[in-house]
This record gives structure tokens, sequence and C-alpha cells, in this order.
């Protein structure tokens, strides 16, 4: 294991925004960084990381966004959500059984009808890729975990270290990367610095410099990620 997974962030034009949209359908609480970004807490009894970073970004968002959580709905339809802001994309249908949304700012994601027994609230992350199964193995290798594959082409990583949700999720897509993600996670290393991830197969993009302490990488479809260093004891 190489590092463990650490937060969900989204590059937005409007941070403060984006931030109480989905703290308020997730529960949690937007704290200002003082930067021009918010980060939104996990709420009591919330489900997720312990804290999701909105970024302010110039750039404004192109192309469908390749990586999304689906959120397990409270009730038999998004409703709330959609009064909370999000955009209907489409509706269930003859070939899929759950709603696809947009938060304000553009950005997919899946809503499924709730079930007895299950807790309302994000249950997976899932990832846009040419080869499911490539991705999950060499997260797998990175983070921990196994992987389990499906009949249609896609591929999970379970068990991962710090993963918070029920799955990460790998689906097949026929078009490539071409634009920066507008969502993305973070690592916390295990080593002092990001050779062994370089070693395993990441693309190094940025290093630490004056402006950030952390390295920004790429795996091996182009999905940008930071990683972090060991916190040092006080």
């Amino acid at each position: 294991m190489i590092a463990r997974f650490k937060d969900l962030c989204m590059d937005a034009a409007d941070p403060r925004a984006l931030g109480d949209f989905w703290a308020g359908i997730l529960g949690g609480e937007v704290v200002d960084t003082g930067d021009g970004d918010v980060r939104v807490d996990r709420g009591p009894g919330g489900a997720g990381p312990e804290s999701i970073w909105v970024n302010r970004v110039p750039e404004s968002r192109t192309g469908k966004t390749r990586v999304h959580l689906d959120l397990r709905l409270a009730g038999a339809d998004p409703a709330v959500l959609l009064a909370a802001g999000a955009r209907l994309v489409r509706e269930p249908d003859s070939e899929i059984s759950w709603w696809v949304l947009a938060d304000p700012e553009g950005n997919q994601f899946c809503a499924f009808a709730g079930r007895e027994g299950t807790r309302p609230g994000p249950f997976e992350l899932v990832v846009d890729c040419a080869d499911p199964v490539a991705q999950a193995t060499w997260w797998a290798g990175v983070v921990g975990g196994w992987v389990e594959t499906s009949d249609e082409g896609h591929a999970s990583v379970v068990g991962a270290a710090g993963f918070p949700w029920q799955d990460w999720v790998f689906d097949p897509v026929p078009d490539r990367k071409r634009v920066k993600n507008r969502v993305h996670w973070d690592v916390d290393l295990t080593g002092p610095d990001a050779t062994a991830l370089i070693a395993a197969g990441a693309t190094l993009l940025r290093e630490p410099d004056a402006d950030v302490d952390w390295w920004v990488l790429a795996d091996p479809e182009g999905n940008e990620f930071c990683a972090f260093a060991p916190r040092r004891a006080a």
C-alpha cells in the first residue's frame, strides 16, 4: 500500500454556492478557508469523507464530468435535490433505473431511489475510464483492497485504505479524457514523498513549491490527484 484515500475535491467558479449546495444535500457544514475556497465538513451521522474541498478555478467546466458520486435517496424520487438546486438531466427509463442530475455548476451525479434498511447519502465514487479493470487494479495496488468485476465491464475497488464509501467504481465509456477533471481525490502517502507512486506508474504534474506543499499527479488514464506527505508529529 502506497497511500490512503484522503478527501474529495471539486473545482468551482463559485465555491461558496457549490459548497452550500453539497452541504445542504449531504447534511454537512460549510467552512470558509479564508482563501476564496470552502470546505464541506461531514455532519453528525453523515456518510462520506471527513471533508469535501471546493476550490476556485479560473476556467469554466467543459465536457461531461468523469468523476461523480452516486447518492441513495431518502425517498422514492429526487424532489428534495431538485428543490435544493439540482437540475434533472435524465429520468429512469428502459436502460437505467436511476436519475442523472447536475449540481449548480453542471457536474453530473446519479441518484437512486431509497430502499428499506439503507442509509440515504453517497455510497459510491464513480470514475469513467477506457479500461476499468486496469484502472481498478492500479488503484488497488496504490490504496489496497481488492478488485471485483461485472459482466457489464465494470470494475470496483473494495476495501481501499481510508475509502469512505461502499465501492470505488470504474465504468467503461467510449470517449477519452481530454480536459482536466472538475472532481478529483486526494491521498495521504505512506512514505515521505511521491517516489513510490511515480515508480508505480503515476505521472508527476507538479512538485511541492512555494505555493503548494503537495504533489499533483495523474493516474495511468490521466486522472489528476493530489498526494500529501505524512504529517509530522508536533
